[in-house]
């Protein structure tokens, strides 16, 4: 960070680390500290890198412009700023500072922007698709603490994407689709009927998208499922389960896979019983999520 480009002038780099120096003084009578500590590295960083880069004027405009495209598009319902967040890494490695390892606790991993607030309630072995398309995928598992003792009542947001790609949120008919809450039982136990999961892209039709395409980069997601985990005396747990196999497990486009979050969706022929006697056309798919949370402190 602090050592000089190579080739530079001892006058160009007192020139450049006084710039630096001036700018990081200017924070000195900030009473935040925290907000002061932020800003002084952010300031050093910064210019570190444009530094490093030998970032061009030209260089310089076409990121303002980069981003005053991202505010355009940005809306109530599309935040580009996050997505660009996302495609950089830094929401997963936010994610990842502020969720430490603690035991055996499930990894958690991106929000993502379609969570929806007051989605119905499901009963235990309920179908949460309401209709999305799919092929009908039973979930099921347990919700214990790191010491391994069941979390009865814990709430379990689940939401996903339906076989074309959409959330019920992308729709224009005020659907929901594919998204629901329900409540662990008595011995931490949960089972929900969805839809298998299947890859789809980010919104990639912005400023995110030409980024994505200029450095060759992909937009799509891993097949996923969303879950959102909550209950009394432990850390609140957002995360995902992806399906082994998908080809694009390597290539998430925010990287929010984990190999502990790598299932088993296990394809079913037509025909075949399920455990609950639902009758299914077709085929359909079974997959385990057991979610140990984090205690509430850490």
């Amino acid at each position: 960070m602090n050592t000089p480009p190579a080739g530079l002038s001892a006058e160009q780099e007192r020139r450049e680390t006084a710039l630096v120096d001036r700018v990081l003084s200017s924070f000195d009578a900030c009473e935040d500290p925290r907000l002061k500590e932020v800003m002084r590295a952010l300031v050093r960083h910064l210019h570190g890198f444009l530094r490093e880069v030998r970032l061009t004027e030209e260089e310089w405009a076409a990121a303002i412009a980069f981003l005053t495209a991202a505010g355009h598009i940005t809306t109530p319902k599309r935040q580009e700023f996050i997505l660009l967040s996302d495609v950089l890494g830094a929401s997963m490695q936010i994610i990842t500072i502020n969720n430490q390892a603690v035991g055996a606790a499930t990894e958690a991993t991106v929000f993502g922007p379609f969570f929806v607030e007051d989605s119905p309630e499901a009963p235990i072995g309920g179908d949460i698709a309401f209709g999305a398309a799919g092929e009908p995928c039973r979930v099921e598992g347990t919700v214990t603490d790191t010491a391994g003792r069941p979390v009865p009542g814990a709430r379990i947001e689940v939401w996903e994407a339906d076989e074309h790609g959409r959330y019920d949120v992308q729709y224009d008919d005020g659907r929901t689709a594919a998204r629901a809450h329900l409540f662990t039982d008595g011995d931490g136990r949960y089972a929900f009927w969805g839809i298998t999961p299947t890859p789809y892209p980010i919104p990639h039709d912005g400023p995110v998208g030409a980024l994505l395409a200029a450095t060759g980069r992909s937009p799509m997601r891993a097949s996923h499922l969303h879950f959102m985990v909550t209950a009394a005396g432990c850390r609140r747990l957002v995360t995902h389960i992806f399906v082994r196999g998908d080809e694009l497990l390597g290539e998430d486009s925010v990287f929010g896979v984990k190999e502990s979050l790598v299932k088993e969706f296990v394809r079913r022929p037509a025909g075949t019983p399920t455990p609950d006697g639902r009758p299914v056309d077709g085929t359909w798919s079974t997959a385990r999520f057991d979610i140990v949370l984090a205690p509430a402190e850490t």
